[in-house]
């Protein structure tokens, strides 16, 4: 499994503009990116669906496991796994640090949102040698 560059994964976790665009069912082409929060913790990059396991993307990354991501002026081809248990208390951790004062934050920290935690992860260099490149 690949993992994050650290200046990376630090310039992503600082932005708040991560648009994540899991394949459609034909597995070649991406869908609408959609602009969704993003926390790192103990150097994993995780998101949540705001509308818990019911958020279109959320179903699709489930189904297609891979995809891309924009952020922090980057593309990365990527992958999607589920998560589940007590990492996402460190995750919801992270979540009231980094977006502290939104009125958004208790959804994405209650049970709804936790239940469709994901985390991004680099898709390999050596599979895919255009990993990363600026938009």
């Amino acid at each position: 499994m690949a993992s994050w560059i650290n200046d990376e994964l630090r310039k992503i976790a600082e932005a708040d503009d991560l648009h994540i665009a899991p394949f459609r069912e034909d597995g070649l082409t991406y869908g609408t990116p959609t602009w969704i929060w993003s926390v790192s913790d103990g150097g994993a990059l995780y998101v949540r669906g705001y509308n818990g396991t019911e958020s279109r993307w959320y179903q699709a990354a489930l189904r297609q496991k891979a995809g891309r991501i924009l952020a922090a002026g980057m593309t990365i081809e990527v992958s999607f796994e589920p998560v589940g248990g007590p990492i996402n208390d460190r995750i919801d951790d992270a979540y009231r640090s980094k977006y502290a004062g939104s009125p958004y934050l208790a959804p994405m920290i209650g049970a709804r949102a936790r239940a469709a935690t994901i985390r991004i992860v680099p898709r390999a260099a050596k599979a895919n040698p255009a990993r990363r490149h600026g938009s």
